[in-house]
């Protein structure tokens, strides 16, 4: 089994604030309806339509899929062409989905929270069912995502939580808290790293204190302020990407880490939610309204979530795919996350859009990390 290590790319989890302003700037005014679907009515779509006129244009991560999809995507579904187009962050997918009223983009790969905010501004078609058999492939837990309950604007392509991943040889006491990260005991000072990625820097202080990691109330993000700050002079250092590298050196004793990143099939090192609980992180797949191919669209996101396609991004990225039948297929090596249930993912918090009061986690962010 083999495993692409991304060097230009966070995990696509990772959200840098702004999302509704930067959307709003370059995407005009919000057409939704309180419950945040489209509400302008559904385009009324063919099931069994002609492909072959229809060209699809998709924008997603470099690696996230295989580099044959294109060619076996245009033969299966007999379009007219596939092309991919490559992004390397959610904030510059957002810039290509945004920059005018037609982006030329069909699909595109976004986390959920992003797709929650292009949603709320109607640049979103709604999701058919009925074009997407396959959708029956999915976990339950997949259709209880809290951006979008019940699939109705996204499809979940990949999922997973964050916590402590450490070197059980290294480590003379079994990680159990956040306050592990935070407070570190004397055998694990300055071996210690934590992610400055906005939300993902104050996660464990806002899980340690029994917040939300979705709250916008200033006293509880001061608390987590007061926390990371007296943190701070205990760590080796904030690291969103080397952080298992370190690990393996021994350079490291614990880290903030994705699960998918947690080199855990290496000896000797482990993984662990904290008690205090984690984030669950999507990464979906959603069709533009401004795309002319819908069908077409339907019909590609279909065929990925063929359990024989979506069972690679497990193999090949080792991240999990909500998607039973795929699961079903991957054999796991030892020590692999990937064994990880669909409810004990769900009892992470679904990270979502704060509109405006994102600011206030990149405001933290920059305060934190910059002070010495």
């Amino acid at each position: 089994m083999s495993r692409i290590r991304f060097t230009r790319r966070l995990p696509a989890a990772v959200a840098v604030a702004g999302l509704a302003l930067a959307v709003a700037a370059c995407g005009g005014e919000s057409s939704t309806s309180s419950d945040g679907a489209t509400a302008a009515a559904a385009e009324q779509l063919k099931p069994n339509a002609d492909l072959s006129q229809q060209s699809l244009q998709v924008t997603v991560w470099d690696g996230y899929t295989p580099k044959e999809l294109p060619e076996k995507a245009k033969a299966k579904l007999k379009v007219k062409e596939v092309k991919i187009g490559l992004h390397a962050t959610n904030e510059e997918a957002m810039a290509k989905l945004t920059a005018s009223g037609d982006s030329g983009i069909d699909v595109a790969f976004v986390s959920g929270q992003y797709a929650q905010a292009l949603n709320e501004q109607g640049l979103l078609e709604p999701i058919h069912a009925e074009l997407i058999p396959n959708l029956a492939n999915l976990y339950p837990e997949a259709t209880q995502l809290s951006y979008d309950k019940g699939n109705k604007y996204s499809v979940p392509y990949t999922w997973g939580t964050t916590g402590i991943c450490y070197r059980t040889d290294l480590a003379k006491s079994t990680p159990t808290s956040w306050n592990d990260l935070l407070k570190p005991p004397a055998w694990a000072d300055k071996k210690v790293t934590m992610m400055t990625t906005e939300r993902w820097l104050a996660l464990p202080a806002l899980k340690s204190l029994g917040y939300s990691v979705n709250t916008d109330k200033d006293e509880e993000i001061a608390k987590a302020k007061e926390l990371l700050l007296a943190a701070k002079p205990h760590l080796l250092s904030y690291d969103d990407t080397t952080f298992g590298d370190k690990l393996k050196s021994g350079e490291a004793v614990m880290v903030e880490a994705w699960d998918g990143w947690c080199p855990t099939t290496e000896k000797n090192i482990k993984f662990v939610v904290p008690k205090e609980g984690s984030d669950l992180w999507v990464d979906t797949m959603v069709i533009m309204k401004s795309s002319k191919n819908k069908e077409a669209a339907h019909a590609l996101i279909n065929y990925i979530l063929d359990p024989e396609i979506h069972s690679w991004a497990a193999e090949n990225i080792n991240y999990k795919v909500p998607n039973k039948a795929a699961m079903e297929r991957v054999k796991a090596p030892e020590g692999s996350l990937l064994g990880i249930k669909p409810a004990e993912l769900l009892n992470g918090e679904s990270i979502i859009d704060l509109g405006q009061a994102s600011t206030k986690y990149t405001r933290l962010s920059s305060e934190v990390t910059a002070q010495s």
